[in-house]
């Protein structure tokens, strides 16, 4: 059998690229991983895409705070609550415009790329797939 994914780092933040959401979640069942999906379409400004993780990604209300919040609430409550098998995480259709400009996508990156470093610490799996709308 072909293992899902193994071309790909365990602890990484990268474009989407060639892979298609539904196989990333077909990817992330074969694992045993969290599949984490929010699609960010609909947002304009950087509290849009903070409330929509944090609804998607079924995360706790603080996330809606801030970057620094979002990122709690996926390394350290998560790590507590018990063993992790890994996680795929996708952020599809980043916005691009005036509210959410180039430097406030490089945050939102920064975050995943901080939370792949953390379990990867840990030695548990985190890839993020992201896009651009």
């Amino acid at each position: 059998m072909d293992t899902p994914l193994r071309t790909v780092r365990t602890n990484i933040v990268q474009s989407i690229r060639a892979f298609r959401v539904q196989d990333l979640q077909e990817a992330a069942q074969a694992l045993g991983h969290h599949f984490l999906y929010a699609n960010l379409a609909n947002a304009q400004s950087k509290q849009d895409v903070l409330d929509l993780i944090g609804q998607q990604f079924i995360l706790s209300t603080q996330v809606s705070k801030n970057f620094d919040a979002l990122y709690d609430s996926m390394t350290d409550p998560v790590h507590k609550s018990g063993p992790q098998p890994g996680f795929i995480a996708v952020l599809e259709h980043i916005p691009a415009n005036a509210k959410f400009d180039k430097e406030a996508r490089e945050q939102l990156l920064d975050i995943f790329r901080d939370t792949a470093d953390y379990w990867g610490d840990r030695k548990i799996p985190f890839r993020c797939f992201y896009s651009f709308l």
